[in-house]
């Protein structure tokens, strides 16, 4: 069966890449795009070397009037939770590319997925390397009880962290309990120096010119350090395969996955 899909950001760096994925798979059918900026306008007339007269909606509701199985949305921190709860109100399942949310979020989006009886596929990067950088993090944190965080990005890039360390730090959180030797309350000087405490982690954040995005987990025993890092390059092919291989398991979830390492490392159960 082919999967309908939407997709939200569509003219983004990320969404423009997983929208040629989608038009170049015989497994997947565009049935919508949301772009505010070129609502109403042709999508062929905005991707380069894409042939599709689908007319972009400037609002995800719009968009998903036409029968849709999956929205994939690639937007904005702001905009994100909105999206989400509109296409589950629909009954519509959902791959969320987009950073920003934090685990209060994901806990109502849980709790309305599982409510509608349909699945969330969320990741903070669809990359395999990331999902690899997850995974291998969290062997090392059953053996490590010691880890921060380090989250490279661009100068533009308006959260913090990045979706793909905060997944991180709160997944390393599940695994153990990171020991700090000196108390974070207990700093001298500036304490915001060291970090921000998202699941027992501390993490920093950079955000200068020159990154795309890159993030370390550091881990560090009496006299060794394990670092683990994940460096995104300029193009967005990285997460095409990841986006559509969530595309289709969320079809078979009920409520929520958070991590593509999920869908790579196990066989999570609706």
């Amino acid at each position: 069966m082919t999967v309908r899909v939407c997709i939200a950001g569509v003219t983004g760096w990320a969404g423009s890449a997983v929208a040629r994925g989608v038009l170049s798979s015989g497994e997947f059918e565009l049935v919508g795009a949301v772009a505010r900026t070129a609502a109403g306008g042709r999508l062929g007339a905005r991707l380069e070397g894409v042939e599709s007269d689908l007319v972009v909606a400037g609002r995800v509701g719009k968009a998903l009037e036409r029968a849709t199985d999956v929205l994939i949305d690639y937007t904005h921190p702001s905009a994100v939770k909105g999206h989400i709860l509109t296409a589950l109100q629909r009954g519509v399942a959902v791959v969320v590319g987009t950073s920003g949310l934090d685990s209060h979020d994901f806990e109502e989006i849980e709790g309305v997925a599982r409510d509608a009886g349909v699945g969330v596929v969320a990741a903070g990067n669809f990359s395999v390397t990331a999902a690899l950088l997850k995974h291998f993090s969290g062997i090392a944190a059953r053996h490590v009880p010691h880890w921060e965080i380090l989250d490279m990005a661009g100068a533009g890039k308006p959260d913090a962290p990045s979706g793909t360390a905060r997944e991180l730090a709160e997944y390393l959180g599940e695994i153990a309990q990171n020991e700090l030797e000196v108390p974070i309350a207990d700093t001298l000087g500036a304490r915001d120096a060291r970090g921000a405490s998202i699941g027992s982690a501390q993490v920093h954040a950079l955000r200068l010119p020159g990154y795309v995005l890159a993030v370390e987990s550091i881990f560090g025993l009496p006299g060794e350090r394990l670092t683990i890092r994940h460096d995104a390059g300029a193009s967005a092919e990285p997460y095409v395969g990841g986006t559509l291989l969530a595309a289709k398991a969320v079809l078979e979830t009920v409520g929520l996955i958070r991590g593509l390492d999920t869908l790579l490392f196990s066989s999570p159960a609706a």
